[in-house]
């Protein structure tokens, strides 16, 4: 392969099968070049990924947002991923040396040992630091602000009872309701309490919500109207959900698995908590937010 192949994706992204199958040739020369090449290539397309991430995850009026625009800020990231990356001492020097001792070819990135070097370790912090600010970027807006606010010292309370974490309970609260914006009403307005979309079955005796909404089957969303308990206070919501988790044998899995909102959440899910088949995505990003939330209350306090 000449040098001018070997350079030729130097200058762009390779985010096309051509220009990947150009990297694996790339890769395959065993050469310092090509390898410095291609791990330069694979840092790019983790930046231009961290960057696409990090923009879907922030909400989107859709006033200015066409093909047009979509592309042009496609292309943009594209662009910015490229030029952030092949830095000296950032993550293509780790992939460069990791590629390296793979096929066998002499790196001034990796000690004598086979451990990493400076540079490598410095990359290894670069990129923690960016996954930190990836979720930083995506800022919670007033209303999970307040709603946080409002119930957590009630979670508290329900938390130090049955050992289920208050920042799980609000997060799922939170998604329940919209964080507070859709909550169930009773006919004429009144509030229901419901926070956590738990049905009225036979079992129930108390009051009752019927309102229209959005079930499951088979992956295929439909609209149903359906009973919903109502309480007299969120304090009574949040303590009948959490004797629900507690006591019924359908969520004793969930129950033993708290050290991880996304594990606490895929329980819920696989019990049936709920019919959506994103639910346990859906529930443990809500969870996330409330943890970053309270943690900001808490350091606020602190310094008070």
């Amino acid at each position: 392969m000449s040098l001018g192949q070997s350079t030729s994706v130097s200058n762009g992204l390779a985010a096309d099968a051509k220009s990947l199958n150009l990297l694996k040739l790339q890769a395959g020369q065993s050469s310092p070049q090509a390898i410095k090449e291609t791990a330069k290539q694979f840092e790019s397309l983790f930046m231009r990924e961290l960057i696409k991430s990090m923009r879907e995850a922030t909400m989107k009026s859709g006033m200015l947002e066409s093909p047009g625009s979509n592309l042009g800020t496609d292309l943009l990231d594209q662009q910015l991923a490229v030029q952030m990356s092949g830095k000296p001492g950032g993550l293509s020097d780790m992939i460069a040396a990791q590629l390296s001792r793979q096929m066998g070819v002499s790196s001034p990135d990796m000690k004598s040992t086979g451990g990493l070097s400076s540079a490598s370790t410095s990359a290894l912090q670069r990129a923690s630091s960016l996954a930190a600010y990836g979720k930083q970027a995506v800022k919670p807006t007033t209303t999970q602000t307040g709603f946080v606010e409002s119930h957590t010292q009630t979670a508290i309370r329900i938390e130090k009872e049955t050992g289920i974490p208050a920042s799980y309970m609000v997060g799922q609260a939170g998604h329940e309701t919209g964080w507070g914006q859709h909550e169930i009403k009773l006919r004429g307005g009144k509030p229901s309490f419901n926070l956590f979309g738990i049905k009225a079955d036979s079992s129930w005796k108390g009051k009752v919500a019927e309102v229209t909404t959005t079930e499951y089957v088979n992956g295929v969303a439909h609209k149903q109207v359906a009973k919903f308990r109502a309480y007299d206070s969120y304090d009574e919501s949040f303590r009948d959900y959490a004797r629900m988790i507690s006591t019924s044998p359908r969520y004793a899995q969930a129950k033993e698995q708290t050290g991880s909102a996304f594990a606490f959440a895929s329980g819920l899910q696989k019990a049936g908590y709920a019919t959506d088949p994103h639910y346990a995505a859906k529930l443990s990003r809500a969870i996330e937010t409330t943890q970053r939330l309270q943690a900001r209350t808490q350091v606020v306090a602190q310094s008070i």
